[in-house]
């Protein structure tokens, strides 16, 4: 997605090699077009399967969740990382990592919105590590409902998320994939101009 990876380049953070802070137009104040122009990508890359809802997590990957969502007109579920005095049901929960901010805890959705009739695309800002996908990925897992794949805005090629979730048989998109980074330098794979699955060969 070449005008999101022109938006990375142009406004993006590089802190280090290992992170980097689109806060300005994406998870903090949130370009409102470009989102919207990210849910018609996801739409063009897994459209053609029979989705009913998309999963994340609060509070970053709602906004993209949410375009998402309307591109495809189904409803989407958030992941609450902290149990709220009205969310008194039954739940499923994982436990989930924060790469960013070095803590665990628990992330959990009612069980009144996802179960085994659903058809679950996953959808986030960020696949580094993958702690916070595979927490949802369980999640779904243990509600009996069937994942058809997992859609992130931005990916650390160099780290291990996506090897996690592919060993695991799981449909991988990734709209800007970062091979490498540095202060001042950013570096991008291009390999997501089809619907086809990603295939092995194709993995940074």
């Amino acid at each position: 997605m070449k005008v999101l990876q022109e938006r990375i380049r142009q406004e993006g953070l590089i802190l280090s090699d290992t992170v980097l802070k689109v806060d300005s137009f994406l998870n903090h104040q949130v370009d409102t077009e470009l989102a919207l122009q990210i849910g018609q990508e996801f739409k063009r890359l897994f459209g053609h399967l029979p989705i009913t809802k998309i999963i994340t997590i609060e509070a970053s990957g709602i906004q993209f969740a949410m375009a998402t969502a309307i591109a495809l007109g189904v409803p989407f579920v958030y992941a609450k990382k902290k149990k709220a005095v009205t969310l008194s049901e039954a739940v499923y929960s994982a436990p989930v990592h924060s790469f960013t901010r070095k803590e665990d805890y628990m992330v959990s959705v009612s069980q009144k919105y996802i179960g085994p009739s659903d058809k679950v695309l996953i959808v986030d800002d960020f696949l580094a590590t993958g702690a916070a996908l595979v927490g949802l990925v369980d999640i779904v897992q243990e509600a009996g409902a069937e994942l058809l794949g997992v859609g992130c805005v931005i990916e650390k090629c160099f780290q291990e998320g996506r090897s996690l979730l592919e060993d695991r048989g799981i449909e991988v998109h990734a709209l800007a994939r970062i091979t490498s980074m540095s202060p001042g330098e950013i570096h991008f794979i291009d390999n997501e101009s089809s619907k086809e699955p990603i295939k092995e060969s194709a993995r940074c």
